[in-house]
């Protein structure tokens, strides 16, 4: 997303992921927390660059807060213009990311409000040449989730490159790009004192109170060490047209120096006699020290304190050498603590895989135990199995299909059996599935669509029990995932969904005996991410992400009338949630209200015709699996929050409320479907 038109991709909470590496954001979020969030991209056009810059402000939607609200004054920030697909920069924040700082940026008019609330000024750090996108790109490789969309956060190792390989580019003197006017501002009535320099080494202009006639406060603009320029001819600093001069080649010098300095401590890479040496020679130059003074005296007398500076540097800079090689032991100090240190976390990752290799191996002699204690628990036929435990299946189990483990998109069919607490492997499908959908037919299992994120499905298979075997299907009439699906009257209807740039309002019905996917009437509303279900003759569509927001709304298809109904809405928003009936109601179960995942669970009543909150889950959980087996609800993995997977299992009865069950065998999984094909259920 960016500041200005509104792309035609959608992104909801950067759900669904589409790199394993980096586990959630489709949406452009890595939920890096504040202490390792190390820079931000944000992103613009050709028709919007100019606003940014003019206006000193970036802006993203208001989805984009979560990461926003921790960029702090001095944080590096870049600028991606999808255009031309080139990286501008290097900017860093002239304040906190806030909401609205300017509720009408990027409008036509100003007339109505902003589509990018999530804000946050901006000043010129760096001027650079801007980078191509295959320039960065192997910079940022885990931060792609798509073929060309990426997560905007950074963290501290990638903000280093970057800025490490923008400041190789540094535009100079006789090639000033007209980005850059509007930090060049008129300070040259006086230099902030020194108990005025923020934390990042950074000079915050004061206002008129602290001595200068022409303060630029308003503008958030900062004069760095960087910028202030003494020519070197004239060593009172005199600054042309009142304004400051462009860095020349020291001043270049010294700003690389600087991002070599900051490269050596966040690498491992050794420290050379050549960078030692033109450390040197750089520190020998008096004129690159920061100034210190009183702010109440006079410009002149200023620059004469800093003249003096410079007179005495020649004495001053014999010491240098031997200050520089302190430091540099100091680093092959700390790097040889950073390897012993390394080297007892290794050893303690080791024994912690050790541990959990030995407890996998007692549940499973447990289990073992618990089956030849009770053998009414398995049939006669039934042998235990080296994986598991055992070879199990029963009338009352849950087929867990695809999905996606904290490292692997999984193409696997599982056969979960609650009462004994075990899992048995089936035979897999032809392709790794996540956010499909999946549905039952005459005893057999139908998965529709999905895909990995970045890669999405037209194709449709189907699982008999008895054979254990999958066939493939007349594919669907476009790839697409995330969606819901039914089966009503001998006929399977495939609801919504999306596929990375547009959210669906379709709906899509098949035939055994056309042998074909049908286009039927479409729903009222686009929804990605939604649940849905049938009870009692009819279709259930519930919320879902419509491109711009999440959904309380829902709706229901009644074959009768061959239209979509709009019915109740529920009490929250919700995607990437669960819809499951059992006992003539629906049960939506957790999901993603568009800031967090959320535990709440709503009952519908359709005699009623209301939706009611009753207790919630254990746990917030998004992109979970759920199912119902007679009385009783089962919840299986899902989404936390962030990066955190779902290993456990919640069961709900009605009176008896939610209780939480741990299952080994299940395993961290999400972005997976569940259903249960034996009897009604």
């Amino acid at each position: 997303m960016k500041a200005g038109k509104k792309m035609n991709t959608f992104t909801p909470h950067q759900y669904p992921p589409s790199s394993p590496n980096k586990l959630f954001n489709a949406s452009g979020f890595r939920n890096l927390k504040k202490g390792q969030l190390g820079g931000v991209i944000f992103g613009c056009k050709n028709d919007t660059i100019k606003e940014c810059l003019l206006k000193q402000l970036f802006g993203l939607p208001f989805q984009h807060f979560s990461y926003v609200k921790n960029i702090v004054p001095g944080l590096p920030l870049f600028l991606f213009n999808y255009s031309d697909r080139k990286l501008n920069g290097i900017f860093e924040a002239a304040g906190t990311g806030q909401l609205n700082i300017n509720p009408y940026a990027w409008t036509s008019n100003g007339s109505e409000r902003t589509q990018f609330p999530a804000q946050v000024p901006v000043r010129v750090r760096l001027q650079c040449q801007p980078m191509l996108e295959d320039q960065f790109k192997p910079i940022i490789l885990d931060n792609y989730y798509c073929q060309n969309l990426f997560w905007f956060e950074l963290d501290h190792a990638q903000t280093s490159k970057l800025i490490s390989r923008l400041s190789s580019q540094v535009i100079g003197p006789s090639s000033i790009s007209p980005w850059n006017a509007t930090s060049r501002m008129n300070i040259f009535n006086g230099l902030p004192s020194n108990d005025m320099r923020e934390k990042t080494g950074y000079f915050k202009l004061p206002g008129p109170e602290n001595g200068f006639a022409n303060s630029c406060e308003s503008t958030g603009a900062l004069v760095t060490k960087d910028s202030l320029h003494l020519n070197g001819d004239n060593q009172k600093g005199e600054v042309s047209g009142g304004t400051l001069a462009e860095p020349g080649e020291k001043d270049l010098m010294y700003m690389k120096l600087k991002e070599l300095a900051i490269n050596l401590a966040c690498s491992d890479a050794p420290v050379t006699g050549q960078a030692v040496e033109s450390a040197a020679l750089m520190e020998s130059d008096s004129r690159y020290e920061a100034v210190e003074h009183d702010t109440s005296q006079e410009p002149n007398a200023v620059l004469e304190d800093l003249d003096e500076k410079n007179d005495k540097s020649s004495v001053d800079s014999t010491s240098y050498p031997s200050v520089i090689a302190q430091l540099v032991q100091g680093m092959e100090e700390f790097k040889a603590f950073k390897e012993t240190h390394k080297l007892k976390v290794d050893c303690l990752e080791k024994k912690l895989a050790e541990a959990e290799k030995e407890i996998q191996q007692l549940k499973s002699r447990c289990v073992k135990l618990e089956l030849v204690s009770n053998p009414l628990m398995i049939h006669a036929d039934e042998t235990v199995s080296q994986t598991v435990g055992l070879d199990l299946v029963t009338e009352e189990s849950i087929y867990l299909v695809g999905g996606y483990d904290g490292e692997t998109w999984l193409s696997a069919l599982d056969l979960y059996s609650p009462s004994p607490n075990v899992i048995k492997s089936l035979q897999p499908m032809n392709s790794a599935r996540s956010y499909t959908s999946v549905t039952k037919l005459n005893g057999e299992l139908y998965a529709l669509g999905g895909g990995t994120g970045c890669v999405w499905y037209d194709t449709v298979e189907s699982y008999d029990p008895a054979k254990n075997l999958w066939t493939s299907h007349p594919s669907l009439k476009a790839k697409k995932g995330s969606m819901a699906s039914a089966t009503l009257n001998d006929k399977i209807f495939a609801i919504g969904g999306g596929n990375g740039h547009d959210c669906l309002s379709d709906v899509e019905m098949y035939d055994l005996q056309v042998g074909r996917w049908i286009t039927t009437r479409s729903m009222q509303k686009k929804r990605f991410a939604l649940a849905g279900a049938e009870l009692n003759g009819a279709l259930y569509a519930v919320g879902g992400y419509d491109g711009s927001i999440y959904l309380k709304s829902a709706e229901r298809f009644d074959p009768r009338e061959h239209s979509w109904t709009k019915i109740k809405s529920m009490n929250t928003e919700r995607g990437c949630h669960a819809l499951v009936a059992m006992d003539g109601k629906l049960y939506a179960l957790g999901g993603y209200d568009g800031s967090a995942m959320v535990a709440s669970t709503e009952v519908y009543d359709p005699r009623l015709g209301e939706w009611m909150t009753t207790e919630p889950m254990k746990h917030c959980r998004g992109y979970l699996a759920a199912a119902a087996i007679n009385d009783t609800i089962f919840v299986i993995g899902g989404v936390k929050s962030g990066e955190d997977i779902a290993d456990t299992i919640e069961v709900y009865k009605d009176g008896q409320g939610w209780q939480e069950k741990s299952s080994g065998t299940i395993g961290r999984r999400c972005f997976a479907s569940a259903i249960v094909l034996s009897g009604d259920s």
